[in-house]
């Protein structure tokens, strides 16, 4: 493929081209992604032997962000980019998602997927670019894949869907959903929605893969004209016998072992059953464990799937739409803002809310549009929630992941800043896990928010659904644990109030997955989610009227934007001298906002005070009671609010007593003139009237005359 091939398909009128042979092309495939002006440089790369000594398939998706993609350069010390932020994670994940059950059963081949945007243009989705160009580096390369994929973002306005809306548009839609699959099957839908309804968001899904259909034919042509040939990969299968072996060895206890309700119990039962099996045909199959391991995993697969099907028994003895026990608490952690915990089964994840000021934003440095965030939500999963041992260091994909979906599902109701000044962050630490962590999390989030006393529209929950499909029928599970999760066919996770969806998350792993089984999910996740409503709502039935006497107090204080410099001062002498009286954290924006933060009501007053002296004007007339600030020979200057001073004149000054001024000594003055450059006079003398110091300076001049034309009364003609 050296000959450069340049292919275009119309989407939504507008060319999406795509490029080959020109750039790369020592990778196994490589593709230029053109829509729009976003540019995208996309490659596939496949080691040439399988990697020893794993039991997975070795994926890996990555997006290289390149600020120089929107004309940036970056803000880090070393000026250039570091490790990729989550924006760039989270493509890769939606990447990989699609991607990743098209790969032959068994193929254990490194595969590397880079995705470089070279050139941004927002109007035109790159992750959406990124996602098909993957897809068509694959197809046409050597590396055995069952594609192609396409991929769409479908919005809703006013009723109506969008495909591939434009960031206006995006900005007015109800719905922002990703949609991924090949021909025949939807594999992975990504969605944040503002309370949509569930028939609305199974239309969308649809509608997405009209067009994606349309996409996977494009490519398919390319790959007819230019695809290479595919490697004969090398996959990794137990052999006949040692299947046949472990089989008769394992089934009968292995189903008992299944159906031990508690995860840890049914683990180990089921780890003693696998170590058993090793130590009976090790001898006989010596250094081939790892073939063992396989048809072992494939029993135990088979087993599950089919207790489900035929019986309708899960693992835990639960009923198919049978939801775990749920427990929720609130105000568990003394002196933090807020907190919750939420059980379902052995699944309990503990939220934290923290209340910051607005200058605690999170500033993102990307390629996105969004520069800050004001609502931010972490998710942590330590090894022990799961009872196990490995090095903690910093969040992981999935961490990311999980957070970002928890995040989206709450950020449609989370109040505008008019409403609550304040940034926002929760924290969800997975205590206990089997299954549909990042759901807890939601629900943990939803009541620690509520106990801070923020203002949410509604409380949200989530439910993980799943799905077990045989050849003739279908099986869908409510509230999914780990096991139904890796063993099955569908990860279905749904979050959203009582008025509808605000995120989905799907990854189907099949193809075949019908309309009436989207439907049939949705429906049942919708009654799991108000059943777990009402669930937390026993907790705590709204948020709380008062915030934590631990979380600071805002006050909002507006002023002309022209005197924000007078706020601010020279320097941020005036800005730093108030902070330093009164302990509080000032924030100002310029439509002339000031946002107080304080530990306490009575220091926020105090700077509340400040800022309105210092923004008030000085009016003729009026009398302050001020420290002098300095001394000259004509005079003392006067500090009359806070950053203004006056000019006392020396003949102006009356203190009574005769006693010397000093600098730091209060007096009481009155405004007699601020002149045409801002400039304040003052006098200390009470009876002085608007205009005094003028009409005395007037009366000076008028004297000084007549005492001319007494000694000469020539000048009188003069001056005349």
């Amino acid at each position: 493929m050296d000959e450069f091939k340049r292919y275009s398909l119309p989407i939504n009128d507008k060319p999406f081209v795509l490029e080959f042979g020109k750039v790369a092309k020592q990778a196994n495939g490589s593709v230029v992604v053109k829509y729009g002006d976003t540019t995208i440089l996309v490659t596939a790369t496949a080691s040439k032997e399988p990697r020893e000594g794993v039991d997975f398939f070795p994926l890996t998706v990555d997006v290289e962000e390149r600020l120089y993609a929107v004309g940036r350069i970056p803000g880090s010390w070393g000026r250039r980019e570091g490790r990729p932020p989550e924006k760039s994670i989270l493509q890769a994940r939606v990447t990989d998602r699609p991607l990743r059950p098209l790969f032959p059963k068994g193929f254990r081949n490194d595969v590397q997927v880079v995705i470089i945007p070279l050139a941004i243009d927002h109007d035109h989705s790159p992750e959406i670019a990124g996602m098909i160009g993957a897809s068509a580096a694959l197809s046409v390369s050597d590396i055995p894949f069952d594609g192609p994929v396409g991929a769409v973002e479908v919005g809703l306005i006013d009723g109506e869907f969008l495909i591939n809306p434009t960031v206006k548009q995006q900005e007015e839609s109800e719905l922002r959903l990703t949609v991924a699959g090949t021909k025949d099957a939807i594999l992975m839908v990504e969605a944040g929605a503002n309370e949509v309804s569930e028939d609305v968001i199974v239309d969308a899904i649809m509608k997405g893969h009209e067009v994606i259909r349309q996409i996977v034919s494009f490519q398919e042509d390319i790959v007819k004209q230019i695809g290479k040939p595919k490697m004969e990969p090398v996959l990794f299968t137990p052999s006949e016998d040692i299947a046949g072996k472990v089989d008769q060895i394992t089934t009968p206890r292995l189903r008992e072992a299944i159906r031990i309700k508690d995860k840890l119990e049914r683990e180990s039962a089921i780890d003693a059953v696998l170590q058993d099996v090793f130590d009976e045909i090790s001898s006989e199959y010596p250094e081939r464990e790892d073939e063992v391991g396989e048809a072992f995993h494939d029993i135990l697969r088979r087993e599950v799937r089919a207790m489900i099907l035929d019986e309708e028994i899960r693992p835990d003895s639960r009923r198919p739409e049978e939801i775990r026990p749920v427990s929720c608490e609130v105000s568990i952690v003394p002196r933090v803002h807020g907190s919750g915990l939420f059980t379902r089964g052995q699944t309990q994840v503990l939220s934290i809310a923290t209340l910051g000021a607005t200058s605690d934003i999170q500033a993102l440095d990307t390629t996105g549009l969004e520069e800050f965030k004001r609502y931010i939500h972490h998710y942590n999963f330590p090894p022990f929630s799961v009872g196990e041992t490995r090095p903690m260091r910093g969040p992981g994909r999935r961490e990311i992941g999980h957070g970002a979906l928890a995040e989206r599902a709450l950020l449609p109701v989370i109040p505008g800043e008019e409403d609550f000044p304040y940034t926002i962050r929760v924290v969800s630490e997975v205590v206990e896990s089997n299954g549909s962590s990042s759901m807890a999390s939601i629900c943990g989030s939803t009541l620690s928010l509520m106990d801070a006393g923020v203002p949410i529209k509604a409380p949200v929950a989530g439910i993980a659904m799943g799905l077990i499909k045989g050849e003739d029928r279908a099986v869908i599970l409510t509230d999914i644990q780990g096991m139904e999760d890796a063993l099955g066919d569908m990860d279905f996770k749904v979050a959203g109030t009582e008025g509808g969806i605000t995120a989905l998350q799907m990854d189907i792993k099949i193809s075949g997955v019908t309309r009436q089984i989207l439907t049939s999910a949705l429906e049942r996740a919708k009654a799991a989610r108000l059943f777990v409503l009402q669930k937390m709502l026993q907790a705590i039935d709204k948020p709380r009227e008062e915030l934590s006497p631990y979380a600071p107090r805002i006050i909002i204080v507006e002023i002309d934007p022209d005197k924000i410099r007078d706020v601010i001062g020279p320097g941020g002498k005036t800005i730093n001298k108030i902070t330093q009286e009164t302990g509080v954290k000032i924030d100002i924006e310029q439509d002339g906002r000031v946002f107080i933060a304080s530990a306490d009501e009575e220091t926020g007053l105090k700077a509340k005070e400040i800022v309105e002296k210092i923004t008030r004007d000085v009016e003729v007339g009026s009398t302050y009671t001020g420290k002098v600030t300095r001394t000259a020979p004509f005079g003392v200057f006067v500090e009359v609010l806070p950053g203004k001073e006056g000019l006392v004149r020396s003949n102006d000054l009356d203190r009574g007593n005769g006693d010397k001024v000093n600098i730091g000594d209060e007096l009481q003055v009155k405004v007699i003139e601020v002149d045409h450059l801002g400039r304040i006079n003052l006098s200390t003398r009470m009876g002085g009237s608007p205009g005094h110091h003028g009409g005395r300076e007037r009366d000076s001049k008028n004297r000084d005359r007549q005492n001319r034309f007494k000694r000469n009364p020539r000048d009188h003609k003069r001056s005349k």
